[in-house]
């Protein structure tokens, strides 16, 4: 095994089958598998531990591959599932006891954002109330205004995904951030510093010379110090979907400690995720 370059859970992580079936109108394919054993013998490459698995935006509300692969490793693997509204709240029980923590809210690149207000979704959001779960936001930071003050007000907790996408023009100042942070100070909000490599652009995917890192090396200090250590989550967001032949396990490590240099601070965010998937 490599030396223990941490942390213990890893917060992001996808797992997916050959022959994978998509959604239409899908932001992309893929034509590979990245199984729950590849994800393990990443993880156990670098002495993580357990890891949370998001379900995947280009598969909808399929999530019979991540329910396969929290069965099969309950001990190591949790997840959130992408699951329609308004939600079965018999079937969502049965998810719980099958390792689901939460519902992901998928809605980077889609065309509208849901009525929060509306019975179906007033339903869903009681359901994972009653359920302890969390809500994970996906969502492009100029639209975090107009969803994330109304998943606080409805009392549920809420997981923002990669920084919360601020705007790459001005990642300090954008009132997504502004947004995030004002849900974090109500005490049921966490942000998770992963994909970092995502906040350039939804099209620096396609770009092999794009600079990946630079928007997301201003935005974690300036988290770490005003969010602090237990509201943040650290994942690695492998297999890097978009990003495969620029990216390693090894390379989102490294980010990792260059974001939160002092070892205590990262063994703080990582015992933050632990408590929160896992506790």
């Amino acid at each position: 095994m490599a030396e223990q370059r941490g942390p213990r859970v890893d917060c992001h992580a996808h797992v997916f089958g050959p022959d994978l079936p998509v959604v239409p109108g899908a932001w992309t394919t893929i034509d590979y598998a990245f199984t729950p054993e590849d994800l393990l013998a990443q993880m156990d490459a670098h002495g993580v531990e357990k890891a949370a698995l998001s379900g995947l935006s280009i598969t909808g509300s399929n999530n019979s591959y991540l329910i396969e692969a929290l069965r099969a490793h309950p001990d190591r693997l949790c997840g959130t599932a992408i699951l329609d509204v308004p939600g079965d709240l018999a079937a969502m029980k049965a998810l719980a006891t099958q390792g689901i923590r939460g519902i992901r809210l998928q809605l980077a690149r889609a065309p509208e954002l849901p009525d929060l207000a509306s019975e179906e979704w007033r339903t869903m959001l009681r359901h994972v109330r009653d359920l302890g779960w969390h809500v994970q936001l996906a969502l492009e930071g100029d639209r975090i205004p107009l969803l994330l003050p109304q998943l606080i007000a409805s009392g549920v907790d809420v997981v923002v995904d990669h920084f919360g996408h601020p705007d790459p023009s001005d990642p300090l100042n954008c009132p997504g951030l502004a947004a995030v942070l004002a849900a974090v100070d109500t005490g049921r909000c966490w942000v998770k510093i992963s994909g970092g490599f995502r906040l350039a652009g939804t099209s620096s995917w396609q770009d092999p010379e794009a600079d990946l890192w630079s928007v997301a090396d201003e935005v974690a200090p300036y988290l770490l110090e005003r969010v602090g250590t237990d509201r943040l989550l650290w994942g690695s967001d492998a297999p890097f979907v978009g990003y495969e032949k620029r990216l390693s396990y090894d390379a989102v490590l490294e980010s990792f400690h260059r974001w939160v240099p002092d070892p205590a601070q990262r063994a703080e965010i990582d015992a933050t995720g632990r408590k929160f998937y896992f506790g």
